[in-house]
């Protein structure tokens, strides 16, 4: 398999991590970009566009290359990218962190959600993994149905008070919140205005029809759990993780059946819906200059552009919520959006922040080494936060750093 692409003297790692994810751990069609200081310095991809080439089950590769254009759906990295919006909402003054969710969006209030602060939405201490209705495809893709049903559902813990992963409902309560505060506009058409337009990102939540016709996204699929080759390691999930994923009653098979059965994520009009929280669009490079802008100045289109100043961007990164995950049944550490550095999501360093997609896709910034990272793949594993292709290639950036002169120590 050939990998194409370029990377900067000292990153060469990087390049070898990526060959080895295809010979070792299965990959079908993948890409990596990494920036640091606001520069381009791995720019690779590699394999098939479709990760099949009929009907995104586990079966034979595609046909057709993967470009350097090649988009594929990131599934929860979304989330990293929707949270820019309220905290750059803040960071104008339109929007209070503070505030009762309830303040913007009166109908919120309902089954006790009076004390659910904006915040809360951000650092997963809403109360409000599930939907005790789940939502059927066609009502999830509704702008309307979601937001409804998350402002009719009871919290299943005192807000606040406890955290877990919200994976599909932190989308629909982000979405609407932004919407009342905008006055009607909703994340994904935020982000294109605000965000992807001026940093000329092939990033989306909600993939425009012209970019659909263009074929910019590839097909995305499961892949069979292959034994890793070249003596790596096989990662086993704790018994209680497994439990939990197979009792239909746990909060954590509760909260990503929110919406069942789950939309086909090569649908043309899953792609073109806007789901905060799992169906963005992104090349690599989108993913990884996304995250560069949140930490320093991008060439954009017509200037120079930063997306946090200093204060939005530290926090992002505090650690709002620690400890035992009550919905992924691990520990897990979260800022305002954003997954933080540790054993359940690895980034580069304590003071890294980012998001990771279940099953594979990775985005995330390190201030202190001024690396902003971003991987995309077609073939999806059943891993949640941790997935062993991104993390050999986070392992590669910490080397090639070691090789340029970095004080890796110290990040």
């Amino acid at each position: 398999m050939d990998v194409h692409g370029t990377v900067a003297e000292g990153f060469e790692p990087v390049r070898d991590a990526f060959a080895g994810n295809f010979a070792a751990l299965g990959d079908r069609g993948a890409a990596v970009a990494v920036y640091r200081d606001g520069r381009k310095v791995v720019d690779l991809w590699g394999g098939a566009r479709d990760v099949d080439a009929t009907d995104g089950a586990a079966g034979p590769p595609g046909t057709e290359p993967w470009r350097r254009g090649t988009a594929q759906v990131v599934r929860s990295a979304t989330k990293g990218v929707a949270a820019a919006v309220p905290l750059l909402l803040h960071q104008r003054g339109e929007l209070d962190l503070d505030a009762p969710v309830g303040e913007y969006w009166p109908e919120f209030k309902a089954h006790g959600k009076e004390r659910v602060l904006v915040r809360h939405v951000l650092n997963h201490r809403a109360g409000l993994p599930v939907l005790d209705r789940p939502l059927s495809p066609e009502d999830a893709l509704d702008p309307l149905r979601g937001p409804r049903a998350v402002a009719a559902q009871a919290p299943v813990w005192e807000p606040g008070t406890d955290h877990g992963y919200h994976a599909l409902t932190y989308g629909w309560m982000l979405d609407e919140l932004v919407r009342r505060v905008t006055g009607g506009r909703g994340a994904g058409e935020w982000i294109a205005d605000e965000i992807a337009r001026p940093l000329d990102l092939d990033l989306w939540v909600g993939l425009p029809a012209a970019e659909e016709a263009a074929g910019r996204a590839g097909r995305v699929g499961r892949l069979p759990e292959a034994e890793p080759t070249g003596g790596g390691p096989r990662l086993r999930p704790k018994r209680a993780v497994t439990e939990a994923y197979g009792d239909p009653a746990s909060l954590t098979r509760r909260a990503f059946a929110a919406i069942t059965p789950f939309p086909d994520q090569n649908d043309p009009a899953y792609r073109a819906a806007a789901l905060p929280a799992t169906n963005g669009v992104a090349t690599a490079d989108g993913l990884a200059r996304f995250y560069a802008a949140l930490i320093g100045d991008v060439d954009g289109v017509t200037r120079r552009v930063r997306l946090f100043d200093r204060a939005t961007m530290e926090r992002a990164r505090a650690e709002e919520s620690a400890g035992p995950d009550r919905v992924l049944v691990v520990g897990t550490r979260f800022g305002l959006g954003y997954m933080l550095h540790g054993s359940a999501s690895p980034f580069l360093s304590p003071g890294s922040f980012g998001h990771p997609g279940r099953g594979g896709a990775l985005g995330f910034a390190d201030p202190e080494a001024g690396v902003a990272f971003g991987y995309v793949t077609n073939g999806f594993r059943k891993t949640v936060t941790a997935d062993p292709r991104a993390q050999a290639l986070v392992r590669a950036v910490r080397e090639s750093l070691r090789r340029t002169g970095s004080d890796v120590d110290r990040v």
